[in-house]
């Protein structure tokens, strides 16, 4: 008797053990939390990422300068170029996320994209290497450009690293979060702690790639330069797969564009056949306790974009449901609704990305004709210079974390301190003084009797800022667009704010050439290939104004943004009843209401 009392308990205490949200193990079972997941698996991929983020970074700061001296580009030329292909590199991760979520999953996704980016590095360093994909060395002006098999090949290993790129951003941060079950109040605390850790580990990746592999590559040459970064990101993949017994898998669910496309095909055929939502009591769901997307939690009906809840009304009721190219279920419009909400919260932030692509082009264009010596036998590279950005990220991420976030917590009743939205707020309003700042020394140093003799170190309050930016911002976006996501968007969301990136970038290469185009070109407009003739300084107060106006823009989106579950600047971040009690969130009257996070199902 007592053996079949205890054979109920012991396959409580077994399915209290497996996740909730469909994770599978290496073997294609249910994960179990005591066996996989959360942080027996989070370290390979944090450190996955710093062996990654330093072969990026390591490249990204050293290109202008590769291209100004080594393939006879001028500076406003190579700045551009580099622009353009960060931009590329994070647009590109729309591709990654549309196949990770639709066909591959995130981790085969990230495993193969690591393999074309180390690809790439190899032909990077084969073109460092060979004489003959260069052009000669420049002596005297004008200088002999590179031929067109010269940067076509080099130019062919940029966009193998750019396609690698776009495939492992929008799933790494994904695949880390898919380790921690969001139905399990103390895995859901470690997983906000992961993001911070996460960025940690970009930032660790990148003070590395900055420090220690640009000093390699001005004592060692261009070939050991992008060398090493090569061989970092081979065990980037190495240390990635070793953690494969111990990670959660999320399977693949199909096209979310397909079913966003099918959602709008449907509402708009039903508007037209004056088809009426009314109130969504009568809209269609499946009677199944998951969705019919594979292995995809329902989620409840909301009250927003009305006219898409026209894709769900059933207009004959008879006729049996074949294709969702006629019908969609509820969870199939609320899906594209989570998608349509987090639009605005993305385009009034895409403004700092443009702030941000200074750090790898100007800036450091800046640092180089600077005075750069660190005591009597020193000399910084001047691609290590932002270093003084990844420095202080690596310091506010702990102090944030471990003291900060508690003190807050006090204040504020929210688990994380303050929400994601508005810790993206303080990042872009410090972005605005990080401008203002690079304006100011610009002017400084421009008017300085002897600008060569001006010491770096003027530069480390605009680095200090942008670097602060940024800790506030990017981690602020992780948690947001992570949580805002559906099962089937979760690496689709994270490509979204990577892609910010890259249009900045973009946009950065854009306003350069409007700058030039208007203001006289390369010999007498404000960007000119010689720094102390230009006025870089206006071009940065520009960025300025943009931030400005943008900050003010994003506190509107802010004020009105409404959650998945249709409250006004909930983001899952929500406010708890006591600390380490149940999680809850404000009602519209600001009254707590207790909720332990989102319930999926109906």
């Amino acid at each position: 008797m007592e053996g079949m009392e205890l054979e109920p308990a012991v396959e409580s205490q077994q399915k209290e053990s497996l996740v909730s949200n469909g994770c599978v193990d290496i073997r294609g079972r249910i994960a179990d939390k005591q066996r996989t997941g959360g942080w027996k698996a989070a370290p390979f991929i944090i450190v996955n990422e710093v062996a990654e983020r330093l072969a990026f970074f390591a490249i990204a700061v050293n290109m202008v300068q590769y291209l100004v001296f080594q393939m006879n580009q001028s500076v406003p030329q190579a700045a551009t170029h580099v622009t353009n292909w960060i931009g590329a590199a994070y647009v590109l991760t729309i591709l990654g996320a549309f196949l990770a979520d639709a066909y591959l999953g995130r981790f085969t996704t990230i495993i193969f994209f690591s393999s074309v980016y180390t690809v790439g590095m190899v032909l990077l360093t084969v073109s460092a290497s060979i004489d003959s994909l260069r052009p000669p060395q420049c002596t005297t002006r004008p200088c002999e450009p590179a031929s067109r098999s010269q940067t076509t090949f080099l130019y062919g290993a940029l966009a193998l690293i750019a396609l690698g790129t776009g495939g492992i951003k929008p799933c790494v941060s994904s695949f880390g979060a898919d380790q921690f079950d969001e139905a399990d109040e103390k895995e859901v605390q470690k997983k906000y702690s992961f993001f911070n850790w996460f960025f940690f580990a970009i930032n660790m990746g990148a003070l590395l790639g900055i420090t220690v592999l640009v000093y390699i590559q001005v004592e060692k040459g261009w070939s050991w330069g992008f060398g090493v970064p090569t061989a970092a990101m081979f065990c980037s993949i190495v240390i990635l797969a070793a953690g494969i017994p111990y990670y959660r898998f999320q399977k693949p669910t199909g096209s979310a564009f397909t079913r966003f496309l099918q959602v709008i095909v449907v509402s708009m055929r039903n508007h037209f056949k004056g088809v009426e939502a009314g109130d969504g009591a009568g809209l269609y769901e499946v009677k199944t306790i998951l969705s019919d997307i594979l292995g995809y939690r329902k989620i409840p009906h909301t009250a927003q974009y009305r006219f898409l809840d026209k894709a769900a009304v059933r207009t004959d009721v008879e006729a049996k449901i074949q294709s969702r190219w006629r019908l969609c279920t509820v969870t199939q419009v609320e899906e594209f609704k989570s998608f349509i909400r987090i639009l605005p919260v993305w385009a009034s932030t895409i403004a700092l990305s443009i702030s941000f692509a200074q750090l790898s082009t100007f800036f450091i264009s800046q640092a180089f004709i600077m005075d750069r010596k660190l005591g009597p036998h020193f000399l910084i590279p001047a691609g290590s210079i932002p270093v003084f950005s990844a420095m202080n990220a690596l310091i506010l991420v702990p102090i944030y974390e471990k003291w900060m976030v508690p003190i807050l917590r006090r204040r504020t009743g929210h688990r994380r301190g303050i929400t994601s939205l508005q810790r993206m707020g303080v990042g872009l309003f410090v972005s605005i003084f990080a401008l203002a700042s690079a304006a100011f020394v610009e002017k400084k140093r421009r008017d300085h009797s002897k600008q060569s003799t001006m010491s770096v170190f003027w530069l480390l309050p605009q680095f200090f800022l942008i670097g602060s930016a940024e800790v506030f911002t990017y981690v602020g976006q992780l948690e947001f667009f992570y949580d805002e996501a559906t099962d089937g968007t979760r690496s689709l969301s994270s490509a979204m704010f990577l892609s910010e990136i890259g249009i900045g970038s973009w946009l950065s290469t854009a306003i350069v050439k409007i700058i030039e185009e208007t203001t006289g070109g390369e010999e007498k407009g404000w960007l000119r290939n010689d720094l102390n003739k230009s006025r870089l300084d206006y071009f940065y107060w520009l960025l300025t104004g943009i931030n400005g106006v943008n900050f003010l823009i994003y506190l509107w989106v802010a004020r009105v943004y409404k959650g998945k579950g249709g409250e006004g600047g909930s983001v899952r971040d929500e406010p708890m009843e006591e600390l380490g009690g149940e999680a809850g969130r404000e009602d519209d009257e600001g009254e707590l209401e207790s909720k332990v996070f989102y319930d999926y199902e109906n």
